[in-house]
């Protein structure tokens, strides 16, 4: 075992693909020899030069662009929008391109594309900056969405997007970048659609992914001493989503709380909630409960920042509602 940050993870995830195999490049703001605006392609310049490791213009909807034409023609590119919010400028050919192309073309193409999306808040990079919108991009048919939380996760997630024949929307949370963890010596591909255990308990279920994993751990230990035994999942992969992970806990706990760090209103904890409901609801002794950010733009000042995002106290109270 040793240890890793999660920037670490990604880029390694990154270089592995890249060393393999000459069709993988990687291209957006400042990934060149800058090693972009978090770091996370440091020296990836250096080791594969400018003609994998390309800068590109201020100019979302180029780069996304360029990630698909790239990949209908046959490379494997990786594409960083520098801040999930930009992804709103590139949203026609996410939307209407990527997500569309290998289903019309009747399968005839592949659409091996990944793009990565450094999301949320806690940073202090205010409201334009700060957003968490996978519940967007889970909602769009031929797009894959995974969100990892730790520095193995990321590793492997990466590792099985760039093999992926479709297009996979990677997104990373910018306050885990530099949060070490331990890793395996060799790491391997993580399955999408597989969900990992991170606390079993017997009393609650908090499903969760991204760095509110680490909140409901922190919450988990808190309401340990309450005598309340939670079981946290990491989800790893949005969509696909791992049912039977879920429904596999709620057979244990028969009570749920869902956490992202999205406005509560319209969040992808909405969508897991319905299921939860229409699949397996005579198996829960109480009420689905939600955490989310308050229905507000992120502030800049720290102090209200604080305030509006979702943090393990929150979760805590939201379990003790339940009992």
């Amino acid at each position: 075992m040793r240890k890793m940050t999660y920037a670490e993870g990604i880029r390694e995830g990154m270089s592995q693909r890249m060393r393999e195999n000459p069709d993988v490049l990687l291209f957006g703001e400042d990934v060149g020899k800058f090693g972009g605006c978090f770091g996370v392609s440091s020296g990836m310049w250096e080791e594969f030069g400018e003609t994998r490791v390309r800068d590109t213009p201020i100019s979302e909807g180029v780069i996304v662009g360029a990630a698909v034409g790239s990949a209908a023609c046959g490379l494997r590119p990786i594409a960083e929008l520098m801040f999930i919010d930009f992804a709103t400028v590139g949203m026609d050919q996410l939307v209407n391109q990527a997500a569309k192309m290998r289903y019309m073309f009747g399968g005839k193409i592949a659409l091996p594309m990944v793009v990565r999306l450094p999301a949320g808040g806690g940073i202090g990079a205010a409201a334009q900056h700060s957003q968490s919108l996978e519940s967007w991009l889970t909602h769009v048919p031929g797009l894959k969405v995974v969100y990892p939380s730790n520095a193995q996760d990321a590793y492997g997630l990466m590792l099985t997007a760039i093999d992926d024949d479709n297009p996979v929307m990677f997104i990373e949370n910018k306050v885990l970048y530099s949060v070490k963890s331990e890793v395996e010596d060799k790491i391997e591909p993580v399955p999408f659609g597989k969900a990992s255990v991170t606390k079993e308990g017997t009393d609650v279920t908090i499903i969760t992914y991204g760095r509110q994993v680490l909140d409901s751990l922190k919450a988990a230990e808190i309401l340990a001493k309450d005598g309340i035994n939670a079981e946290v999942i990491d989800l790893r992969s949005l969509f696909p989503l791992d049912k039977e992970t879920i429904f596999k806990s709620l057979e244990k706990t028969h009570k749920v709380v869902l956490v992202s760090e999205e406005a509560k209103r319209g969040a992808f904890t909405g969508e897991i909630a319905s299921v939860i409901a229409e699949e397996y609801f005579f198996e829960l002794d109480a009420p689905i409960k939600r955490v989310g950010a308050l229905n507000t733009p992120v502030p800049f000042t720290a102090n209200l920042e604080n305030y509006v995002l979702p943090n393990d106290q929150d979760i805590v109270a939201a379990v003790k509602s339940l009992f």
